[in-house]
């Protein structure tokens, strides 16, 4: 069982990026799933969140209007486009339930690295 992030790299101030997350070995269908980063020297923080259904979405201030998270089911997947990006959303970023490793399960996965650059 694990989530797989993808879709981080290098961008410049200003440019979009989406990130997804690919669950193996289980459906995540029924869970509500959040997206958390960590910059460099920082703790790990929590960025948005989904329903199960999708229908529900909540974000952390700092990307309220920029950021939007979104889900297929049909494909156990769930996105974060990231748009208006500034350096300080230089992170790794990650996928995992919500809240994280729900039923006492480890789910944390590499995550994938975003650098924006000014």
């Amino acid at each position: 069982v694990q989530l797989v992030e993808s879709g981080g790299g290098l961008v410049q101030a200003g440019e979009s990026l989406r990130l997804s997350c690919a669950a193996s070995g289980r459906t995540f269908n029924s869970y509500a799933m959040g997206w958390f980063r960590q910059a460099p020297g920082k703790e790990r923080e929590f960025v948005a969140h989904i329903s199960w259904s999708g229908s529900i979405t909540y974000y952390v201030d700092s990307v309220k209007g920029r950021f939007t998270i979104s889900r297929d089911n049909a494909k156990n997947t769930v996105y974060l486009k990231m748009n208006s990006l500034k350096p300080e959303d230089t992170a790794v970023y990650y996928c995992n339930t919500y809240p994280p490793n729900t039923g006492g399960v480890d789910y944390w996965g590499k995550g994938t690295p975003v650098t924006v650059l000014s």
